[in-house]
């Protein structure tokens, strides 16, 4: 959860994540929950632009990451959708950064149900070996790029995919953060 100068959040410290750091730029709020809701299922993808540019205005240039890796979606939900907002953003975000992005590093194996109306166990039972990161991470940092971070479900089950791949540190970057 946010925290004023960046420490550690009680509820991090009593189940610490996969990931090191998650950076989130807004919350999950009106109007910007209506913006993502748009660009993810009304097809609105020119607004990964827009998420690029306000994610790289918080990005730190001293990260120190190495890729930036996008949340993957399963192949028959890339194909009902059309697009994979995670990756539009990671490939506009990674010039801007001047950090290279991995479109294909990782894997979303099952087809999952969506999370939404899920609760925590149910989310994370929902994601359980979900994801595979396919090549050699060994000593690199990372940054998993995604929309929306809720319970972070997702991105923790992606980070220890990416951990077994031999990543050093795991950041979750996210547009916005649901409080």
């Amino acid at each position: 959860m946010p925290s004023s100068s960046g420490e550690i959040c009680g509820a991090c410290l009593k189940h610490p994540p996969a990931f090191e750091r998650a950076l989130a730029v807004y919350a999950y709020a009106f109007p910007l929950d209506v913006l993502v809701q748009q660009c993810k299922y009304a097809g609105a993808s020119n607004l990964t632009g827009f998420f690029a540019e306000r994610m790289a205005e918080r990005a730190s240039p001293e990260t120190g990451i190495d890729y930036l890796l996008p949340m993957p979606l399963h192949p028959a939900r890339l194909a009902q959708r059309g697009f994979n907002q995670a990756a539009e953003i990671a490939r506009r975000l990674a010039p801007k950064v001047g950090i290279a992005w991995l479109p294909d590093a990782c894997q979303r194996l099952r087809d999952t149900p969506s999370q939404a109306g899920l609760d925590l166990k149910t989310r994370q039972r929902n994601l359980r070996g979900a994801f595979a990161c396919t090549i050699d991470l060994s000593g690199k940092r990372v940054a998993l790029i995604d929309d929306v971070m809720t319970s972070g479900s997702s991105l923790n089950e992606l980070a220890r995919a990416v951990r077994k791949a031999g990543a050093v540190e795991i950041q979750a970057w996210v547009l916005a953060r649901t409080l």
